[in-house]
């Protein structure tokens, strides 16, 4: 069995603990990862990669994600949400309007610091560990992308949902720690949802309890290109099969018709087999990133 799941995690599961659910309803010794971490208390959209899908892992995290968040203000937490220790809390509480006027300053190419509370690693251990030993780590801003920003609604006078699309390795949890700060109140993270992860949506996604069902999970697989039409398509003749089964890269006159495309990275076929990702080198010769033909 080799493509894409779209599981919906519930919040209080890992994202571990869902690929664990995932493979138990699996053949033994099948792969299976995920692509794009939710933290425990976060719910939402876990694109779950099945097989030879799991050699495709950058080609479908680096895409846009929606998420729903909740901003609690009032209290700061060690780990920027609601299941962290109160660190600092106030009484003065910004309006609904002050959160608004806030929000376009975090949106397009803005510098991040990553919370303490992560699974970030320096020193080939992740920051969370590091932080339930006490240890104090200084951790390097980094510039993320937001493509927007969207008020929702006042959930109660403390408390506010926002609709954030974002690029990979937005933290948002430290985005509503900023947004508080912009407003010169504690702050922390009370919800989230995420409800896109490139073609992966709430829409189109199952629960673990759905996938359990008698043949549910072949239903749930998704065919590993149907996530990549983004890429541009080549075809290559049959007789070259064998060659490029061999990791041999792709020449030009082994294509069924020259590829008039620009792009770096293309998806490769073999008699519409979908055979894996090439990226295009200089001659027009595509050498393989991501094999996925057997001889």
């Amino acid at each position: 069995m080799d493509g894409f799941i779209n599981i919906l995690k519930p919040p209080g599961m890992t994202s571990s603990d869902a690929v664990l659910a995932v493979r138990r309803l699996l053949p033994r010794k099948t792969a299976v990862g995920h692509g794009g971490t939710l933290d425990p208390d976060a719910a939402g959209v876990l694109p779950v990669c099945v097989g030879k899908a799991t050699r495709l892992f950058d080609y479908i995290i680096d895409k846009k994600k929606v998420y729903v968040g909740e901003l609690f203000l009032g209290a700061s937490t060690d780990t920027c949400d609601a299941s962290g220790k109160v660190i600092e809390s106030s009484d003065k509480i910004p309006t609904a309007e002050d959160v608004k006027s806030a929000l376009p300053f975090f949106i397009g190419d803005i510098m991040q610091t990553p919370p303490v509370y992560s699974a970030l690693k320096k020193g080939g251990k992740k920051l969370y560990e590091l932080a339930r030993e006490g240890e104090e780590v200084e951790i390097e801003p980094r510039k993320v992308t937001v493509h927007n920003l969207t008020y929702i609604a006042e959930t109660a006078p403390d408390r506010h949902l926002i609709r954030i699309e974002c690029g990979k390795g937005v933290y948002i949890r430290s985005l509503m720690r900023d947004i508080g700060a912009r407003l010169c109140c504690p702050s922390h993270m009370s919800f989230l949802l995420r409800e896109a992860a490139g073609a992966f949506t709430t829409e189109n996604g199952f629960s673990i309890e759905e996938i359990k069902r008698p043949g549910a999970i072949e239903k749930a697989l998704q065919p590993m290109d149907s996530l990549l039409s983004a890429y541009p398509r080549i075809d290559v003749k049959p007789e070259y099969r064998k060659r490029i089964a061999c990791g041999n890269p792709v020449m030009a006159n082994w294509l069924k018709k020259p590829s008039d495309e620009d792009a770096a990275v293309v998806r490769v076929y073999v008699e519409d087999e979908f055979c894996g990702m090439a990226e295009r080198r200089e001659g027009n010769v595509f050498a393989f990133r991501a094999m996925l033909l057997n001889l």
